[in-house]
């Protein structure tokens, strides 16, 4: 039996060690065709996957039900041996991972291969949700085929509760940073990549009085580095199309002039309010029906305290503790979803 193994990048040579420390019998491919990240190994132990997946550098161990030679009719060849694992009643999708120069490209075999699995079993295409995916390894000259569960692959399931349901009506009103350049850069960097992360409706950047010009174009450089940084991680990485957020500068005190209006849900975060625990359950159903949410967060200093009266909520996120600038954004979104999907949960059972 032949296992594909997984690591990170130049991790494999520290996980091919292991393994043939574990599997002594076995022959090992380190690195195979110089492609880093990967071990081959073949051996007759009936316990052979169990024991790779006691090498911690093991990310994955993949069977590989057929090797064949890296060319397209070769490899739709191998839908006779994958046929009888996926029943009529099952979904199925082709995955592809291709290493090297070929002829053909990764969506050429997912389609063949495909059509003709499709054709010898009569199950239906999914590529989201997937009961069982026919998964094509090719390294240089060679094909590993192997079928594996729907859930390894699944990223986004039925059962998790979009965040972006909150985050879309969700506007972060953040303090700029101000001090030295490369600091108010480097701040700003990570808020602008934090607001973007967190796809929020809108990022207002807020200064709550008159403050060095410089300064603050060093800050704003800063949030849109930071922001352009994350959006091209995210064009990648998401199969649904993404946006940049929105950036704005605006008073603070006039931000709250303004955002005092019908469905409107202003929160503050800090020490002096009640702890999240306390008032949860309220807030998260204030949230859900609220038509926008506003956040303030503060930046070296807090939020004025006179503004705590034209607040929905001011609350205390960690009793004791107070979040360094950058962690602003990160802690309170992800404490508000916290109480927001179990919210969420609740209205399910």
């Amino acid at each position: 039996m032949k296992f594909l193994v997984k690591t990170q990048r130049d991790m494999e040579a520290v996980a091919g060690n292991y393994i043939k420390e574990i599997l002594p019998d076995a022959k090992v491919w380190i690195a195979p065709m110089g492609y880093t990240g990967l071990v081959l190994v073949e051996t007759d132990d009936s316990k052979a996957e169990e024991k790779l997946l006691e090498v911690p550098e093991v990310e994955r161990v993949i069977p590989v039900l057929k090797e064949v030679p890296a060319d397209l009719e070769a490899i739709a060849g191998t839908a006779e041996a994958i046929a009888p694992l996926i029943s009529e009643n099952e979904t199925f999708a082709v995955k592809t991972k291709r290493r090297g120069k070929h002829n053909f490209s990764s969506i050429d075999v997912n389609r063949v291969l495909g059509a003709r699995v499709r054709e010898l079993t009569g199950a239906d295409v999914n590529l989201s949700w997937p009961d069982k995916v026919v998964h094509v390894e090719i390294i240089g000259d060679k094909a590993y085929v192997s079928v594996l569960p729907g859930e390894e692959f699944r990223k986004y399931t039925p059962d998790k509760i979009d965040a972006r349901k909150l985050f879309s009506k969700l506007t972060v009103v953040q303090m700029p940073y101000w001090g030295d350049y490369k600091a108010c850069r480097k701040f700003g960097e990570k808020i602008g990549r934090a607001a973007q992360a967190f796809e929020v409706k809108e990022l207002i950047i807020a200064p709550k009085e008159k403050m060095d010009a410089f300064e603050l174009m060093e800050f704003l450089r800063g949030v849109k580095v930071g922001q352009e940084s994350r959006y091209r991680v995210q064009k990648d990485a998401y199969p649904w199309k993404v946006e940049k957020v929105p950036v704005s500068l605006w008073d603070l005190y006039q931000v709250v002039r303004d955002k005092r209006r019908n469905k409107r849900l202003l929160i503050i975060t800090d020490p002096k309010g009640p702890t999240l625990a306390e008032v949860k359950e309220k807030l998260a159903r204030d949230m859900h029906y609220a038509r926008e949410i506003v956040v303030f967060i503060g930046s070296r200093e807090g939020i004025p305290r006179g503004l705590f009266r034209f607040a929905d909520y001011v609350v205390d996120l960690a009793p004791y503790m107070t979040f360094a600038t950058e962690h602003g954004i990160p802690a309170t979104l992800v404490s508000l979803w916290g109480i927001y999907e179990e919210f969420l949960r609740k209205g399910e059972e």
